[in-house]
């Protein structure tokens, strides 16, 4: 059974940092691409963060270059997303997605809320 499962999620003052976990079970993780995803009431799912299979390369959105850091561990089948200096704006739910080929996996998502 494929599962995707959020963690880290929570209410932190603007400026603040958290870092987000998802863990993997159920297919081959380290054949997959990995994203990061949110979307906050009213608007559309947003792409945050990628990362290749291998962890070798990266690309985030404009919105958080420089303060999002997407990375994973292939042997213990886990993403993560360090987020620092964070803003009301990226207030969100956070998602979790494996893709590869035409295999498409979501998690269930974890919220963030930053306050001002």
């Amino acid at each position: 059974q494929v599962q995707l499962v959020e963690s880290g999620g929570g209410l932190v003052q603007s400026g603040g940092s958290l870092r987000l976990s998802c863990a993997a079970s159920g297919f081959t993780f380290s054949t997959y691409r990995m994203c990061w995803y949110r979307q906050s009431p009213g608007t559309e799912r947003e792409l945050v963060a990628t990362i290749t299979s291998d962890g070798g390369s990266t690309n985030y959105a404009d919105s958080v270059k420089s303060r999002f850091t997407i990375s994973r561990d292939n042997a213990k089948n886990t993403e993560t997303l360090q987020m620092n200096s964070l803003k009301p704006e990226d207030t969100a739910v956070y998602y979790c997605r494996a893709v590869f080929t035409n295999y498409d996996y979501w998690g269930q998502g974890t919220q963030v809320t930053v306050s001002s």
